[in-house]
């Protein structure tokens, strides 16, 4: 049977395709049935936390990204802490500052929140190099040795001038952690020269009234100060995954790091499986903020997942935050494993 022109080529191919065309658009139906469904999970779990919650979640690999409230600000605590260790490296790759450069440490140093250091100040002339503080920093979440190392750093408006550098939208890093304890808790700090012993904050601490305690917390969640949105905070860690933030060494080093964080084991690794490869920092500032940031290696060559959950103030107690962040990083981790895109 011969058969003239092509209608009929066109029959044939129209049978071939429509199988691959259906199945596409299944394909995308299940995707996007897939992603509205977390989106009514992660608004059914936010509730839990009994305040707002932010999420941004990119899947690198795809760039496929989850949001919730991902460019409202919400306080940084400890999370800050990443911006300033991004600052630091940048330091040492230009030579400026080496991990070997020594500090010591001073009782005027010693800070709220560095139950670890405290000992070593009461031996004058004890010394710490900058790779240790930068472990006490973002492994324990010494707050002694983040103060330090923002000194070392240039202060403040230098890891800020970072983050403009970077292109960094929606972050802003303005106070030393001493600071912005001493605000949430509405103590009024004096002239640095008198800070003489290790004891004075707690001093100043006993003098407070729990009216003047209520009054600095409320004051302190409307602060515009030290705050990001999931969106700046993932845009960051992209960064520094990326090798654009810091080099390819320095990444590797700030992650490693990372991957040792002893707090917030009920967070972001609170639900996943045991051996999941989680780099991440938590911040804490009672219960104004709960947080916790990083990436998370997916299995069987999956992807990563660059992560933010922030819980600002909330009346729930705390294993009831810390169990929404878990919760919303099960859900996230799921949906990337067992919904894989093509690579962009």
């Amino acid at each position: 049977m011969i058969f003239s022109g092509f209608p009929f080529l066109r029959l044939i191919c129209g049978f071939i395709l429509l199988p691959l065309l259906v199945s596409a658009q299944s394909s995308l139906k299940t995707s996007d049935l897939a992603t509205q469904r977390l989106q009514q999970e992660l608004e059914r779990m936010a509730r839990l936390a009994k305040g707002k919650v932010g999420v941004c979640a990119l899947h690198l690999e795809s760039g496929r990204e989850i949001r919730m409230n991902a460019n409202d600000r919400f306080p940084m605590a400890s999370t800050m802490k990443v911006a300033v260790a991004v600052e630091l490296l940048r330091k040492i790759e230009k030579g400026e500052l080496s991990y070997l450069t020594m500090t010591e440490l001073k009782p005027s140093d010693l800070h709220p929140g560095s139950g670890t250091l405290e000992t070593l100040f009461a031996k004058p002339g004890v010394q710490l190099s900058l790779q240790n503080l930068m472990e006490l920093m973002m492994v324990i979440s010494d707050n002694s040795a983040t103060d330090v190392l923002i000194r070392l750093a240039g202060g403040t408006g230098a890891v800020q001038n970072r983050l403009k550098t970077l292109g960094i939208k929606g972050m802003s890093v303005d106070r030393t952690i001493i600071q912005l304890i001493a605000d949430w808790e509405g103590v009024t700090l004096p002239d640095t020269s008198q800070w003489k012993n290790p004891g004075f904050y707690t001093k100043l601490e006993e003098q407070l009234t729990p009216e003047v305690r209520k009054t600095a917390q409320a004051t302190f969640d409307k602060d515009p100060r030290d705050t990001a949105t999931p969106q700046a905070m993932v845009e960051l860690l992209t960064q520094i995954y990326q090798a654009k933030a810091v080099s390819a060494a320095s990444r590797d080093t700030l992650l490693a790091i990372m991957e040792r964080c002893r707090g917030g084991q009920g967070r972001l690794k609170g639900y996943l499986p045991p051996e999941t490869v989680v780099a991440h920092k938590t911040g804490t500032m009672g219960a104004s903020a709960t947080d916790d940031v990083g990436i998370i290696t997916l299995p069987g060559n999956a992807g990563h997942i660059v992560i933010a959950v922030m819980v600002g103030a909330s009346q729930a107690p705390s294993e009831l935050r810390e169990q929404t962040i878990a919760q919303i990083s099960r859900s996230v981790y799921d949906y990337f494993l067992y919904q894989p895109t093509p690579s962009k």
